[in-house]
């Protein structure tokens, strides 16, 4: 039998349109699929949203696998020294894997290539992740891009779709299995407790992801430039877990949008601003390639910049209880489900940067922890974007008013409704400022301001004007004129 070959699984758990696992089919030898639950220092670990969906999506993977006569090896440790160990153990001819642009993981995996090239082990790495290979893509200078419009201008040009690529229905196996753990000895299901009940409507794995992007092109992608406003609607494609953990390739999407419009199921106008969506994510993962965007403001002016120390204000925002319905809306989401929707984001990100003056590091970690969907790059590029401090950034000067967002993006109050039931039974033209409705109408809804419902945590006037003071400090744009949106 011919020596085999190690396909070490990270981002990319799927069978299908997986090039590093097509690869080591072609070869024609025995396959090891293995997976390592990373815990080398320095790099990054997950929260614990991610860990309840890594659980889901990996017991997906090996079933999937066992279903081709193969099966999945666990590991855990510094993944560069088992994956090493794996092939010596195996004599591998080759390991290969696709690429992951998180902070440390490129030098770490040049590092491990030519460990293992001294083994004898032939290491190749492949671009599963992303619709171009963001190395490649340069300014005319030959720089880096940190703004997206001309960003996208030149990725969009340069993806390269060869077609899907099927999972195969057979892998030829090893005459031995390496030793594995026990997915459920590594106890990524919380059980003490188990907050993640709220969680039951996602489907982790490939099928699920696949599923999940027929649902949306069939459906929400028709109007999706205008429904992905609206929280209380499904009108995004909630593809962001399956994304980032690699149970169905961007690639993928990029067909499928494109066909949907081709079929008529949705415009031309509507799939590219989809298209556009999956290029924000390129474009994050491209600037994520520098230092840490979670830890480093990528406007480095913004290091002068005069955050508050409000540990109460903190915690009111993590657990939903600004006095601002939308935001306490969306936060209460997020701890019940794992998610939020996407203009939501923004909204509570922008309430805790602006209106209370928190450093966006502080809202990034949160999300970081709380987010099934939790991908370093578009977590932190997106929390930078808010708080001005990112690449293409939201001018400083924009801020959120939270009253006309909801009003604007959720008319009838219904996703306030769904999440702060509390104020369910305000009328529509109060329920988004609760605190400007007269006392007979608070108390014919049931609503005790300060009992039921606290009230606003901070005066909306009054923090728009202390951010506007603050951002003056690092202001980039003499003369601009103060936005409220």
């Amino acid at each position: 039998m011919s020596p085999p070959i190690i396909v070490w699984f990270r981002r990319d758990l799927r069978l299908a349109d997986n090039p590093a696992l097509e690869a080591a089919v072609r070869a024609g030898g025995p396959v090891i699929p293995i997976y390592v639950l990373d815990e080398t220092p320095g790099l990054r670990a997950p929260g614990a949203a991610s860990l309840w969906w890594l659980d889901k999506s990996l017991a997906s993977l090996s079933a999937d696998l066992e279903a081709a006569g193969s099966r999945l090896v666990l590991r855990r440790g510094v993944a560069a020294d088992i994956v090493l160990q794996l092939a010596r153990e195996t004599d591998a001819a080759e390991v290969l894997w696709n690429a992951v642009f998180d902070p440390g993981h490129g030098e770490r995996d040049k590092v491990l290539a030519e460990a293992l090239k001294r083994e004898g082990a032939e290491p190749h790495r492949f671009n599963g992740g992303h619709l171009v290979n963001l190395d490649d893509v340069k300014t005319k200078a030959g720089g880096d891009f940190s703004v997206f419009t001309p960003f996208w201008r030149t990725a969009r040009q340069a993806v390269i779709d060869g077609g899907s690529i099927p999972a195969p229905s057979a892998l030829a196996t090893p005459a031995a299995w390496p030793a594995s753990d026990a997915l459920s000895d590594w106890r990524l299901h919380p059980t003490a407790p188990d907050w993640s009940g709220g969680f039951s409507d996602w489907r982790p794995g490939e099928a699920g992801a696949h599923d999940a992007l027929e649902v949306f092109t069939a459906q929400a992608l028709r109007s999706y430039s205008t429904g992905r406003d609206r929280p209380a609607v499904n009108g995004t494609s909630r593809l962001s877990p399956h994304l980032h953990f690699g149970e169905i390739s961007p690639k993928a999407c990029w067909r499928a949008a494109q066909a949907a419009a081709h079929h008529g199921q949705a415009s031309d106008g509507e799939a590219e601003k989809f298209l556009a969506e999956l290029g924000w994510r390129e474009f994050n993962a491209a600037i994520a390639r520098g230092p840490d965007l979670a830890k480093t403001n990528f406007d480095r002016k913004f290091d002068a910049f005069p955050w508050r120390d409000d540990p109460q204000g903190l915690e009111a925002w993590k657990r939903g209880v600004t006095g601002y319905p939308i935001v306490d809306a969306g936060m209460r989401q997020l701890w019940t489900t794992g998610w939020m929707h996407n203009r939501v984001r923004m909204i509570t990100a922008s309430f805790l940067t602006k209106h209370l003056l928190i450093d966006w590091r502080l809202g990034e970690q949160w999300f970081w922890d709380t987010l099934v969907d939790a991908d370093h790059a578009s977590n932190a590029g997106n929390w930078q974007w808010v708080a001005g401090s990112g690449a293409d950034a939201s001018p400083y000067f924009r801020i959120f008013n939270p009253m006309l967002q909801s009003e604007k993006f959720d008319p009838p109050g219904d996703y306030i409704r769904r999440w702060v039931p509390e104020l369910a039974r305000l009328q529509a033209k109060v329920i988004h400022a609760p605190w400007t409705a007269a006392a007979p109408v608070l108390a014919g809804s049931g609503v005790r301001l300060g009992h039921d419902y606290p009230r606003p945590i901070v005066d909306h006037a009054l923090a728009r004007q202390r951010a506007l003071d603050a951002y003056a400090v690092i202001r980039t744009a003499p003369g601009a004129t103060p936005d409220e949106d």
